[in-house]
């Protein structure tokens, strides 16, 4: 099979034809900042505002939790900082504290909701049992994108997007935080405005490298699917035997 050989003619060539790519820092470090700023105008009040610490949060492990998702989104913003200005070397060192805060991300997230589901914490239409899915899925979406994102840290356009969609799929419990009607305490039509982070990234692939970068179309699929699934499952007798199993554990 012939290549192309890759001559300064031909990578002019290639970058006239995806303009758009010399923008993926600002794009990405964009992104970081509005993910931080959804965040804060959701957790204002109760967290951030009130204290952080001295928030009057329900139980410790909240704290915890709370503590390191924080640290999480100021991290992305840090590291598509590092990145914008050429500090690649850092950016890469920080991505392993990175990976490790993701995975005691997964486990605090599953503490915090197990121990939701002990205090019987529901938003309004669930039951606690059914609710308990939705942090569960969360982490299971979230750990999926991030591993996958870790593998693919030497391929950049792949890492940068799982990296960003893992992250959309903590925002929920956020935008459902704001206050306004239309979200507070309403996880399904937050859910359906989380979207609008992924259609954002549809539509720079779409202008940068004139087609659907295959990380987004996977990962932002696997997103999608399993929340709309989630729910008809945690409304099955095999998930309600399991939050119960879960209860029990009085975490």
């Amino acid at each position: 099979m012939a290549t192309a050989a890759a001559t300064p003619g031909n990578r002019a060539k290639f970058a006239t034809s995806v303009p758009g790519r010399r923008f993926d820092n600002l794009f990405f470090s964009a992104m970081a900042l509005l993910i931080l700023a959804t965040v804060f105008l959701g957790f204002a009040r109760t967290y951030y505002l009130a204290g952080m610490i001295h928030a009057p949060l329900p139980a410790f492990i909240i704290h915890v939790h709370g503590a390191a998702f924080s640290c999480w989104i100021l991290l992305l913003v840090t590291q598509t900082a590092l990145v914008s200005a050429g500090r690649v070397d850092i950016h890469r060192r920080l991505g392993v504290l990175g990976f490790l805060l993701a995975c005691s991300m997964v486990v605090l997230g599953v503490l915090a909701g197990t121990n939701a589901l002990a205090r019987g914490f529901t938003p309004p239409g669930l039951d606690a049992a059914t609710f308990y899915v939705v942090p569960m899925t969360d982490m299971l979406i979230f750990g999926t994108l991030i591993y996958f994102a870790f593998r693919s840290r030497s391929d950049s356009p792949a890492h940068k997007r799982l990296i960003l969609i893992a992250t959309i799929a903590l925002l929920i419990a956020a935008i459902a935080r704001w206050p306004f009607a239309v979200f507070l305490g309403k996880p399904i039509a937050a859910g359906l405005f989380s979207y609008v982070f992924l259609l954002m990234l549809v539509a720079y692939d779409l202008w940068s490298i004139r087609k659907v970068h295959r990380a987004t179309l996977w990962a932002g699929g696997f997103l999608i699917l399993v929340q709309q699934i989630r729910i008809p499952i945690g409304q099955t007798a095999a998930w309600h035997a399991f939050a119960s199993w879960a209860r029990s554990l009085g975490i």
